[in-house]
């Protein structure tokens, strides 16, 4: 199946402005899943009390590897965050978590509980066919992504910026990207990274 290509599209130290970018491009999906996928590395205990609230159950684990002092095993972050103190969650500091959640006004309370750390909302979909420029939409591939305070698509190191990405097909469609760009008052503004 392979990943599809993520083009990035809009940056902005507004993150607000880089999420109702990303929607006016959500508006554009043929077709859109019913869920949207978020993530947030969380580092403040307020942090990650909000997204808990925000997304209950929500599995998070620890951003960096972690073992076991006596046995050399991996660790695993299986605690329930709302179960702990601020100084006991403060020594378990970042975490992250990666959730699939219903479609709708999650993505706007999202927004208004981000910390400080990198965090992402993405929608799948499918872009409409578009025979002039040989542009065809894909199911496993297309979509819109912001990623907030970073400027790649598989969350690399933290920026001030927040990034928006279109995502196409695996083999690249420049073309399309730059059309999406356009229609948001942008241009692709890089080279297209390794999406989902």
């Amino acid at each position: 199946m392979g990943n599809s290509r993520a083009y990035p599209v809009l940056r902005t130290t507004d993150a607000a402005e880089a999420y109702r970018q990303a929607k006016r491009l959500c508006a554009l999906l043929e077709h859109i899943g019913d869920e949207v996928r978020l993530f947030a590395e969380v580092r403040t205990p307020a942090d990650a009390r909000r997204m808990a609230e925000l997304v209950p159950g929500a599995a998070f684990d620890y951003v960096d590897t972690r073992t076991d002092p006596a046995t050399g095993d991996f660790l695993l972050f299986d605690l329930d965050v709302t179960e702990l103190t601020d100084a006991e969650l403060r020594t378990h500091l970042p975490l992250e978590f990666l959730e699939d959640v219903g479609r709708g006004d999650v993505e706007e309370r999202f927004l208004a509980a981000l910390g400080d750390g990198t965090a992402a909302v993405e929608w799948n979909g499918r872009w409409p066919d578009d025979p002039e420029t040989d542009s065809y939409g894909h199911w496993n591939h297309d979509g819109v992504q912001v990623v907030f305070h970073g400027d790649e698509a598989q969350y690399g190191e933290w920026t001030e910026d927040h990034t928006v990405f279109v995502h196409v097909t695996k083999h690249g469609d420049p073309g399309r990207a730059q059309k999406l760009a356009a229609h948001i008052g942008s241009e692709v503004l890089g080279e297209a990274q390794l999406g989902w």
